[in-house]
C-alpha cells in the first residue's frame, strides 16, 4: 500500500476512470446505471464537478490509475450546500489492496478542507457484508437509512443504504462563512 499515491484527478485520467466505472456498471451493483456511460459523458460529469470545486482524486501506482473517488452535490437545493455525496470505484485488479480506504481517507480530508459538514454515502446493493458498507463503517460513517428493493439489476432487487459522516462539527455549529459552499452560495446570489 505504501507505493500507492493519491493526487487530484485530471482530464488525462478520464480514459482510465471511464474503464473502471464501466466495469463497475457492467459487473457490479454499486452503480444503478445499466449501461456504461461514454467517455464524453464521463468527461462532462468530471467538468461539472471541477467547475463546482468539488474534490476528485485518483489513486495510482507506478503511473497507473487504480481507482478514483469524488464528492459531489448531494442535492441541488441551496440548503443542502454543506452536504456532499461520495463515490469511490476501484479497478477490479486492485480490489482488496486498501485502495478504496486510501481514496476515502483522502476524500474525507479534502471535503473537510473545503468546509463541508456532512458526507453522505448512497450505497447500491447495501448488504451488511458489502465491501462499500464495511469501508464506510470503518471510516466512522453511521447508518442513516435503507430503501428496500429500490433498484433492479442483474436479475435481482437491490436495497440502497444511506450512511452519513459529520465533519467540521457537523450540525453542532454554524457554517463557516469562508467555506467553499458558503462562498459559492454568495456568488450565486
Amino acid at each position: 500500500m505504501s507505493s500507492i499515491t493519491l493526487r487530484a484527478a485530471t482530464s488525462a485520467d478520464l480514459d482510465r476512470i471511464t474503464e473502471i466505472y464501466a466495469d463497475a456498471v457492467t459487473n457490479g451493483t454499486a452503480s444503478y446505471e445499466l449501461e456504461p456511460p461514454s467517455r464524453t459523458e464521463m468527461g462532462a460529469r468530471f467538468d461539472n464537478l471541477m467547475a463546482g470545486g468539488f474534490p476528485y482524486l485518483v489513486a495510482e501506482k507506478a503511473g497507473g490509475v487504480l481507482g478514483y473517488a469524488y464528492a459531489g452535490a448531494f442535492r441541488p437545493r441551496p440548503a443542502y450546500r454543506f452536504v456532499v455525496e461520495d463515490s469511490v470505484y476501484v479497478a477490479p485488479e486492485a480490489k482488496g489492496q486498501g485502495v478504496g480506504l486510501l481514496l476515502m481517507q483522502g476524500l474525507i480530508e479534502a471535503a473537510k478542507a473545503a468546509g463541508f459538514r456532512q458526507i453522505i454515502a448512497v450505497i447500491g446493493d447495501g448488504r451488511p457484508d458489502s465491501a462499500s458498507v464495511r469501508l464506510h463503517e470503518k471510516l466512522g460513517f453511521r447508518h442513516s437509512g435503507r430503501l428496500e428493493g429500490s433498484g433492479y439489476k442483474h436479475g435481482r432487487w437491490l436495497d440502497t443504504v444511506f450512511m452519513q459522516l459529520p465533519i467540521n462539527g457537523g450540525a453542532s455549529i454554524p457554517p463557516d462563512p469562508q467555506s467553499l459552499p458558503e462562498r459559492k452560495f454568495r456568488q450565486q446570489k
